[in-house]
């Protein structure tokens, strides 16, 4: 009796969730509202006026009043954020009872700090944007992102928004407790940043840490601590660009003995189609990855790499639902 109680108690603090997105974000939603019946989809018109500017209308707006709702967000480009931004702006306006965002990734994340006068810290830019969004009759909005590239950048945000950092560590983990040799796996780290933020999630695997060393003009990867020999090496880190450091990365730890590399990115950014340098096919690559894992943070990859090993991804679609409900 004592149990069935306290799961009554539990079902009764669960909220019912109206959960929006954007276009490009329509395939993660639905993986969503899959893993909870307490997540339901709502729908906005994305139109556009004849000048380009955006014509947008919430669906069922009206019967929001005193509903928890979230929006799905994906900035993947600077032209559609400003679309989305007007809905995010709009929707806690609606007298809802609470707001939630999320943002898998936070595009400029990587850009966070100054080098010389002069430059732009566009991660604080898009911080004090979002710190803005309108306080609903719940509160500050929660915010969720996905691996930040810099755990500082908590500190730029506005008392108007509650930021939750999440990680993608965990699916990670659960795919390699899958593999036949999860024995014999060995993290590696392509430099100290990225030991730094993941090394504590992982700290029951061996780890390699490597390193950029200057050789003269070059830069070359090098070990710095570990040892990958007869091992399956995955290497971490939360984003990926072009992917140069992870190939550097991989012929180092190939050269000290590692049997098999692996990446793993929560973010597989891959811009101007980058992703193909890693597929297996007859262009010096070939199987020089066993395994490249990314999330669906970045939808417009996803579709991209479908069915082109050694691409896999990791869904956040139950991860997300549970962040819903904090």
């Amino acid at each position: 009796m004592e149990v069935e109680k306290v799961e009554t108690q539990q079902q009764q603090k669960m909220k019912q969730v109206h959960l929006f997105y954007c276009v490009e974000s329509e395939e993660l939603a639905r993986n969503v509202a899959a893993h909870s019946e307490l997540i339901t989809l709502q729908s906005i018109n994305w139109r556009n006026f004849d000048d380009g500017f955006p014509n947008l209308f919430i669906n069922n707006a009206e019967n929001l009043r005193g509903q928890h709702v979230a929006f799905l967000a994906s900035f993947s480009s600077p032209g559609v954020i400003f679309e989305q931004l007007s809905v995010i702006y709009a929707l806690p306006r609606l007298f809802v009872a609470s707001f939630s965002l999320v943002l898998p990734f936070f595009p400029t994340g990587s850009f966070e700090r100054m080098e010389e006068e002069g430059d732009v810290a566009t991660a604080f830019t898009m911080a004090r944007i979002l710190s803005n969004i309108p306080i609903s009759r719940g509160g500050p909005t929660s915010l969720v992102i996905y691996d930040i590239h810099a755990l500082q950048e908590r500190f730029y945000f506005g008392d108007h928004v509650l930021p939750l950092f999440v990680t993608g560590i965990p699916l990670l983990k659960q795919r390699l407790h899958q593999l036949p040799e999860a024995d014999k796996i060995v993290v590696a780290f392509p430099d100290d940043g990225a030991w730094k933020r993941f090394h504590k999630l992982l700290d029951h695997f061996p780890m390699v840490v490597c390193a950029k060393v200057r050789e003269g003009d070059k830069r070359i990867v090098r070990i710095k601590e570990g040892n990958p020999a007869g091992c399956h090496v995955v290497i971490v880190d939360d984003l990926v660009q072009s992917g140069g450091t992870l190939i550097e990365c991989q012929k180092v730890l190939a050269a000290h003995g590692a049997t098999k590399v692996s990446a793993y990115v929560t973010h597989g950014v891959f811009p101007k189609r980058s992703w193909e340098r890693f597929t297996h096919k007859n262009n010096g690559m070939e199987n020089a990855f066993a395994y490249f894992w990314i999330t669906d943070s970045c939808p417009h990859t996803v579709k991209a790499i479908a069915n082109k090993p050694p691409f896999e991804v990791l869904s956040l679609a139950g991860s997300i639902a549970d962040a819903l409900q904090i």
